[in-house]
C-alpha cells in the first residue's frame, strides 16, 4: 500500500488524557491526521502541543469522515454518552472506548439512557487494542494503534500469520 493510499487516514482522540497524548504522538508518526476533541477548555490549559495536529472542543469540528477512526480516552468522562452518540450518529470508519475488560463500560448505561438502540451501542469497540498487557498511557497507546492498524489492513492483530 502506497503512502497516497493512507493519507486520509484521521484519528480523532477524544478527550485530554496521558493516553490521548501518547495517541496522538504516535499517531501523527503513522500517517494519521491527528485531532484532539477536548469539550472542557480548561483541560487544555497550555496548548499548543508539540504533537498532533489540532485541537477543537467538538466531533463537527474534527471533521469526521468514513476515513477517520474514533478513539475515547477516558471511560470516566460524563460527557461520554453525549459524544458517543454523536459518534454513531456520523460517518466514522470505527469508534473506540478505552477501559477494563472486565467490567461493562459505563458508556453502554449512558447510551441506553439517551435512547441509543443496541444495535448502535454494539458498534462502539471496547475494549480497545491488542491484548499485550498494556499498563502505561504510550502501552496503551501502542497498542490501541497496532489493533487499529491491524483493523484496517484486515488482519488478526496478533501472532498469527
Amino acid at each position: 500500500m502506497g503512502d497516497s493510499e493512507l493519507s486520509p487516514r484521521k484519528l480523532v482522540v477524544v478527550f485530554e488524557s496521558p493516553v490521548a497524548a501518547a495517541l496522538q504522538r504516535f499517531a501523527v508518526d503513522l500517517g494519521y491526521h491527528s485531532v484532539l476533541v477536548e469539550p472542557d477548555p480548561t483541560r487544555l490549559a497550555g496548548t499548543p502541543r508539540a504533537h498532533g495536529d489540532i485541537f477543537v472542543g467538538d466531533l463537527v469540528a474534527a471533521g469526521v469522515d468514513e476515513y477517520t477512526d474514533v478513539v475515547l480516552s477516558d471511560h470516566h468522562r460524563p460527557e461520554i454518552g453525549a459524544v458517543l452518540e454523536e459518534a454513531l450518529a456520523g460517518k466514522s470508519r470505527w469508534i473506540g472506548i478505552v477501559g477494563n475488560p472486565r467490567h461493562e463500560g459505563p458508556h453502554v448505561a449512558a447510551l441506553r439512557e439517551l435512547g441509543v438502540p443496541e444495535e448502535e451501542i454494539a458498534r462502539v469497540h471496547r475494549p480497545i487494542g491488542l491484548n499485550i498487557g498494556s499498563r502505561t498511557g504510550p502501552e496503551i497507546a501502542l497498542a490501541v494503534l497496532a489493533g487499529l492498524i491491524a483493523d484496517r489492513n484486515g488482519r488478526p492483530g496478533g501472532f498469527t500469520f
